[in-house]
């Protein structure tokens, strides 16, 4: 029992050591400059030189803009839906499963998030995943966790949902 106890401490006190050391050399990477040595010099007595006025930049080539979603292609949010919302009871962090339905007519692949609410509807966690190359018809299940104990109670709320065509 005595050399447990003595070797617990040891290795407590290497461990204090350690982050001490690094901690310091931590310190000292992120410390300011020294201030400099020269002297105080008066400004230029002479007139200031002539500014160019200032233009934006030109750009040969605008960037294109994403493709706005056509009327016949329905919503992201009809394509993913939370089939479950539980709580690991054993280290008590939160998981959904969300179902992803791709509802376009294209291969797509998705972008899901997910915010853990507890009774009050306050985020106490979140997660996100993705879906890559869903065909379209195609379904697939994926689980979420989130990180971190939360309270028993908690819900699932889905957020942050995109979905980006990627093939025909």
């Amino acid at each position: 029992m005595t050399l447990a106890v003595g070797g617990g401490l040891v290795v407590a006190g290497a461990v204090v050591a350690l982050v001490y050391s690094a901690m310091s050399s931590v310190e000292d990477s992120i410390a300011l400059p020294p201030r400099s040595e020269a002297p105080y010099s008066e400004p230029y007595e002479e007139d200031p030189y002539e500014e160019e006025p200032y233009e934006e930049p030109y750009e040969e080539d605008p960037a294109e803009a994403a493709p706005e979603p056509t009327a016949t292609e329905p919503d992201v949010k009809k394509d993913v839906t939370i089939t479950a919302c539980t709580r690991d009871p054993q280290i008590g962090w939160q998981s959904a499963k969300v179902k992803v339905v791709n509802g376009s007519s294209t291969t797509a692949s998705y972008h899901i998030g997910v915010e853990f609410l507890d009774k009050d509807g306050t985020k106490v966690a979140d997660g996100v995943t993705g879906v890559l190359d869903l065909g379209p018809g195609k379904s697939v299940v994926e689980e979420i966790h989130g990180l971190g104990e939360v309270p028993q109670g908690t819900t699932c709320r889905l957020v942050d949902l995109t979905r980006m065509p990627t093939g025909d």
